[in-house]
């Protein structure tokens, strides 16, 4: 019996390490015009997003308050950065938006496995608007 229960402990904590390590938002996302598709990644303990495709791939980053990187590409920018997860959520980070030049604070909420809630703000969450992003499978 204390053999069964020594296995049951190791493939249960076994179960718990990988759940931990398999972070349901990493992965490629859409907006929801479908012109342009985010692939999140982790490094180190903060999550990025970046621009990898856009319906129009010879856009620049016209916008952009910075004239020295106004005639870089849209295509490949990361656009979502440092966000750490809190809960269920993820927080802390910033978003920049190609089409206007400008960066907003952000934060981002699962919703299921396929959809990821984006909000973005100026100074405090209640002013901004909501995204819903679709995961691409």
């Amino acid at each position: 019996m204390k053999k069964l229960t020594i296995i049951f402990m190791a493939m249960l904590c076994t179960i718990l390490v990988f759940a931990q390590g398999n972070d349901p938002i990493l992965g490629k996302w859409e907006n929801p015009s479908g012109e342009g598709r985010v692939e999140i990644t982790k490094r180190g303990d903060q999550y990025f997003g970046k621009l990898y495709w856009i319906k129009d791939a010879s856009k620049k980053d016209e916008k952009n308050p910075d004239e020295a990187l106004r005639s870089r590409h849209i295509q490949g920018l990361e656009i979502l950065k440092n966000f750490s997860k809190k809960g269920k959520g993820y927080e802390g980070g910033e978003i920049y938006d190609p089409k206007s030049g400008k960066t907003y604070s952000c934060k981002m909420t699962l919703k299921g496995d396929d959809l990821l809630d984006i909000r973005g703000f100026i100074g405090i969450s209640l002013l901004g608007r909501t995204e819903t992003w679709k995961r691409i499978k």
